[in-house]
């Protein structure tokens, strides 16, 4: 609940602090994919890619500035403090 509500009073300009992204998230699936989300960037598969955050209400958008992803946004929907719904699917935080 407090978690929600700081993400609630959290500023909507452009961060390098991934807020309640923070930490690493993991999507199920036929191939199950693990992302880190960390301050100025995200892991996933390997690759490390800069990016900045923007958070407005129960979303963070996250824009890659380089990597395979640069140039592209994505949208993660907090729907519970351990979960996320994203284009790609859910990530439920393992760390």
């Amino acid at each position: 609940m407090i978690a929600a509500l700081n993400l609630a009073n959290a500023s909507a300009c452009s961060r390098s602090d991934p807020g309640p992204l923070a930490g690493t998230w993991r999507m199920a699936g036929v191939v199950p994919l693990a992302v880190q989300f960390r301050v100025g960037e995200t892991e996933t598969m390997g690759f490390i890619e800069k990016v900045s955050y923007e958070i407005k209400g129960n979303q963070v958008i996250v824009s890659y500035e380089s990597g395979p992803m640069q140039g592209t946004a994505v949208r993660y929907t907090i729907i519970a403090p351990n979960s996320l719904r994203s284009e790609f699917g859910i990530l439920q935080r393992i760390h």
